[in-house]
């Protein structure tokens, strides 16, 4: 009887062990944050992409580039090396959504402030209105770190296929060449040149979401 109690003893203290581990693997999944999406030009709204691309399933990265922001600085694909960035289309003379987002471009350098893996990009959808001079105006009345956020101009042709085969949020604009309709979006870029997330620019809750997103790109560079 008492080999038979011991033998048991020994069986439920095995039982034990056994189901820690399960337990703690069930646990380490559950908890575990996948990693975040890359996104592909097949599945983003197609009028966002430019249509030669829109079938391109994978291997999508951010095109080379050469602008000049708000202090006459040429930037290049170089200025954001190694470097998670957001990305976003705007223009000075706007008064509908762009102040919006500008407000919440200013939020999110708030919070990558003493952040150096972290930068902001914001692109001009009016070059030939938004000079370097322009630029550093509205720089200088919206907050921006030049450390941190590049206000960028330059060639329209450019700026437009980067916003249709690169950054994939913006609308064509039927009425002129290269013309191009601006939207909240904002895109998140991973050191690779990849997109790995689309927020809604004037929405203070999907900007929770992308400083959060941040965070979690973040982990995987660690």
């Amino acid at each position: 009887m008492l080999r038979y109690i011991k033998q048991l003893k020994f069986f439920f203290i095995a039982l034990a062990l056994v189901s820690s581990i399960i337990i703690y693997f069930i646990y380490s999944a559950l908890d575990g944050e996948k990693p975040l999406p890359i996104y592909q030009p097949n599945r983003i709204d197609a009028t966002l992409v430019d249509s030669t691309i829109q079938h391109k399933k994978k291997y999508h990265t951010i095109a080379d580039f050469e602008l000049i922001n708000q202090n006459g600085k040429i930037i290049t694909q170089d200025t954001y090396k190694d470097k998670i960035y957001v990305a976003d289309f705007f223009f000075t003379t706007c008064q509908t959504i762009c102040p919006i987002m500008t407000d919440q471009m200013h939020r999110i350098q708030k919070d990558i402030l003493n952040d150096d893996d972290v930068m902001l990009l914001s692109h001009s959808v009016t070059p030939e209105i938004d000079s370097v001079e322009q630029l550093k105006h509205y720089a200088i009345e919206k907050g921006v770190n030049d450390s941190k956020w590049n206000l960028v101009t330059g060639d329209r042709k450019q700026i437009y296929d980067l916003a249709r085969k690169s950054y994939l949020v913006v609308k064509h604009d039927d009425s002129e060449d290269y013309g191009m309709v601006h939207t909240e979006n904002f895109a998140l870029i991973d050191k690779n040149k990849q997109i790995r997330g689309i927020y809604n620019g004037i929405s203070p809750t999907s900007i929770d979401s992308l400083l959060l997103d941040i965070k979690r790109l973040k982990k995987e560079y660690q």
